[in-house]
């Protein structure tokens, strides 16, 4: 995080850590009066260095504890097929992201699912019937020693 200023670094730093510690608490940390701590963070956010917050949810309490990367090879590097790839992925509730990326493959799929079974259908179901797939290697996550997400 290099915004060119200390104090707006600690100040993403501790959001990106904890994006709901109070103002108050906030300005401590970093050594700001609480006024000036908010003027930082509502420029922060104008500016859209910050772009959200969000709830990070349990994944067995919510159906999703199956993680699996899926990479997907395309049969055409057209324009048309990545777009209609892409109008795909974003109708799968499944898919939580999608990265078009340059290598063997075009595209990283990151999917959350309840269980194998679920991951199956959305194989078989979803991304099967999607028009120009031509290779689907599918990831199952372990375990995750690190993750640093919001």
């Amino acid at each position: 995080m290099m915004t060119a200023d200390p104090i707006n670094d600690a100040i993403l730093r501790a959001l990106a850590a904890d994006g709901r510690i109070s103002n108050l608490q906030l300005a401590d940390k970093v050594g700001l009066s609480p006024s000036a701590c908010l003027r930082r963070v509502q420029e922060l956010e104008r500016k859209g260095v910050i772009k959200g917050y969000r709830a990070r949810l349990d994944p067995v309490q919510t159906d999703k504890a199956y993680l699996v990367y899926v990479a997907v090879g395309l049969s055409e590097h057209t324009k048309a097929a990545q777009e209609g790839f892409e109008r795909a992925m974003q109708q799968a509730d499944q898919v939580t992201e999608c990265h078009n990326v340059a290598g063997a493959f075009e595209y990283i799929l990151r999917v959350e699912v309840a269980d194998l079974p679920a991951y199956k259908a959305f194989h078989t179901d979803i991304l099967g019937t999607v028009p120009h797939v031509r290779s689907i290697t599918s990831y199952m996550v372990m375990g995750s020693p690190k993750d640093v997400r919001g």
